[in-house]
């Protein structure tokens, strides 16, 4: 009995310890977000809100992306034309597909 208090005990820590990280993960990125979001356009602002809702892995690598311009100096205002160039350059590049028929 011991040894399943144990590994109870094991797993509850580890579980705490995930639900601590997710939550510091969550701080950065609200913290991250109230840096880049006062920045953008109307426009900008709709496409980034529709890109965090469809692809939120694309919209956190944006949002780091943003920052560091902004933290650099390098950007004053985000607009749409910047939000489109940066996610054409972090997106994987599809390949072409050819058809040709005989």
């Amino acid at each position: 009995m011991e040894e399943i208090d144990e590994i109870r005990q094991r797993k509850l820590e580890m579980l705490q310890q995930q639900k601590q990280e997710h939550a510091r993960a969550e701080q950065q990125i609200l913290a991250l977000e109230n840096i880049v979001k006062p920045r953008f356009t109307k426009e900008a602002l709709t496409r980034f809100g529709n890109l965090k809702t469809g692809q939120p892995e694309i919209a956190m690598q944006l949002l780091v992306i943003l920052g560091q311009l902004i933290q650099a100096g390098k950007v004053a205002v985000v607009d749409d034309d910047l939000l489109v160039n940066i996610l054409k350059e972090i997106q994987p590049k599809k390949k072409e597909i050819k058809i040709i028929r005989k």
